[in-house]
């Protein structure tokens, strides 16, 4: 049996525990006291870091953990702490587990994301896809993104959606103006708001959520076509790429 961890870090960075009680993988180790905290607090021995894309909210701690395991990391990005580079349908075993690298380029040209097949699916998906959101387009192009997108959305419903940041009640605000008569927007606006007044974070999500609740996950719904072509820079077309440009760029003003 194996527990899922957001490990907080920064002001709204997760880095992610996948661990059997004994050995623990981490996913974008930003910063390192957080991680080893909580390696510590829970009797945890590191076995390997997986890494999504360069930036160094991700890769900052990696060298002033010490660490002499393997490290994993997409091939078409420069790291200099990756031992092991993949890309698209490379597969790891690791903690019992087959995890299979996708590559998801948009927010960085070589960003990667890791699925954990099984009963009980996880996605470790960076900055490709937040809660009821998605990355910036740092160095990719909206065809890229949407086409990772998309091939995330294809996931299981059950996928267990392990973002990199906090920012589900920010995305949501800029869903609620996409589609306002959304019921399952509003009703995950509610128990989102919620686990946040709690203190507990809203990740991770799950991909039947972000399917149904996310505008960019969305580009070929009616009402998110119709929002497009009211957007500041509207949509050229109906087309889905149209769609996600125009959603992209109003929500980086938004």
């Amino acid at each position: 049996m194996l527990s899922l961890l957001p490990v907080p870090a920064f002001a709204d960075n997760y880095i992610w525990l996948l661990h059997d009680g004994r050995q623990a993988l981490a996913v974008d180790p930003g910063e390192a006291a957080p991680l080893r905290n909580a390696l510590q607090a829970l009797g945890l021995q590191l076995a390997a870091i997986l890494v999504t894309h360069h930036h160094a909210d991700h890769v900052g701690g990696i060298s002033e953990l010490g660490f002499a395991g393997p490290v994993y990391g997409p091939a078409g990005e420069s790291i200099a702490e990756v031992t092991h580079p993949l890309q698209q349908g490379d597969r790891l075993q690791l903690l019992g587990q087959t995890l299979e690298v996708l590559e998801v380029p948009g927010h960085t040209a070589g960003h990667i994301a890791y699925f954990v097949g099984g009963n009980e699916p996880i996605l470790f998906c960076g900055d490709t896809l937040f809660g009821a959101g998605c990355g910036r387009l740092f160095e990719g192009s909206p065809a890229q993104m949407l086409h990772s997108l998309d091939q995330l959305a294809a996931l299981p419903d059950a996928t267990r959606v392990c973002c990199a940041h906090e920012y589900t009640l920010s995305n949501l605000r800029f869903a609620q103006a996409i589609e306002p008569d959304n019921p399952a927007l509003q009703a995950r606006q509610r128990q989102d708001e919620a686990r946040r007044a709690a203190g507990q974070p809203t990740l991770p999500s799950r991909m039947d959520l972000e399917r149904a609740t996310n505008p960019f996950l969305r580009s070929r719904e009616p009402g998110v076509i119709q929002a497009a072509a009211r957007a500041p820079q509207p949509a050229a077309d109906t087309s889905p790429l149209a769609v996600f440009t125009a959603l992209r760029a109003w929500k980086n003003q938004f």
